[in-house]
Order: structure tokens, then sequence, then C-alpha cells
């Protein structure tokens, strides 16, 4: 599988995944708002299933610990995308997402309270994407591994991220 999170992350903005089929460059950028809010809504019936505890196999995450990923990769992004309007060029911490992940025990959350919380969290990143204009499309924040981003770019890797994930649970 192509994750969206290797270091070579340009390719995401050049072709389409060849997993999940988003082509992050067939919408206009201030679609990406509409586009994670509609995901959003998506993964509500994924954690009403029965099954979004159980991982299909030891190495895969199961639909919840997904669902949970997602609503912190939210999280993730509004503070970065707060960093790169209002700050000249930030350089963004580092984020181990499997740590992370073992940390705040994903696979032993409410999926009725991540619902909530992955609806919430994709609203406020809806939001601020919807209030980007003009040039601030352009502003820029850096990885830690090296990776440059202008705001679009960061938009369009970004939306790719909980796209592919409600692929991989078959939402």
């Amino acid at each position: 599988m192509i994750t969206p999170d290797t270091k070579d992350w340009t390719w995401v903005l050049q072709r389409p995944c060849p997993d999940c089929g988003l082509d992050t460059s067939g919408f206009d950028r201030e679609d990406v708002a509409v586009l994670l809010r509609e995901n959003a809504a998506a993964w509500q019936a994924v954690l009403a299933r029965e099954d979004v505890g159980v991982r299909p196999d030891e190495n895969t995450w199961s639909p919840l610990e997904y669902a949970c990923h997602v609503r912190d990769a939210c999280r993730v992004f509004a503070e970065r995308l707060e960093l790169m309007l209002t700050t000249e060029n930030p350089g963004f911490p580092n984020w181990d997402q499997d740590k992370t992940a073992a940390e705040e025990r994903y696979g032993e959350q409410d999926p009725a309270r991540v619902a909530v919380e992955l609806t919430e969290t994709a609203a406020t990143l809806a939001a601020g994407f919807e209030a980007v204009r003009g040039d601030a499309w352009s502003r820029t924040g850096n990885r830690s591994d090296g990776a440059r981003f202008t705001v679009e770019s960061f938009a369009r890797y970004f939306i790719h991220d909980p796209v592919h994930h409600l692929h991989d649970v078959k939402g």
C-alpha cells in the first residue's frame, strides 16, 4: 500500500492514488473543505459498524483505529495550517503517528465519542481551509523531514489521508 506519510509525498499531487483512486489535482483547492466534511460524515457509518474494533490482520489497524488517526490528523493539520497562516515559513514539530496510536490506545476508544470528535475536528480544519484567501494559498511550511508545503499543496496532500483511510476500511 502506498501511504501518504512517506518521505516522497509529492506523488499524491501528481497522479491518482493507485489504491483509493483520489486525484488531488482533479478538484479546486477550495473544495478540500467540502471533501473533508463529506469524508467525516462517511466515517459515522463506519464507526457504527459491529466490526469497528476488529483488525483484519495483526499488522492492519481496525476501522476504529483508522478513525482515531483521521481525527488526530485533523487536529495536527489544523494546528499546522494555523502556523502556516500566522508565521513566516514555520517548521512543524514531528508527529509520530504510530506512537500516538499506542499512547492514546486507539483500539480501546469509544466509537461513538470518536465519531463526534472526528466530526468536530474535521469541521475545524474545514473552516480553516475555507478561510484561506488569495495569496495565503502560497504561504509555506516545513515538515521536520524536510518536506516543504504551500497551503495549497498541504490541503491537497492532507485530503488524501482521510479519503485513503476510508477506502482502507471500505467505508
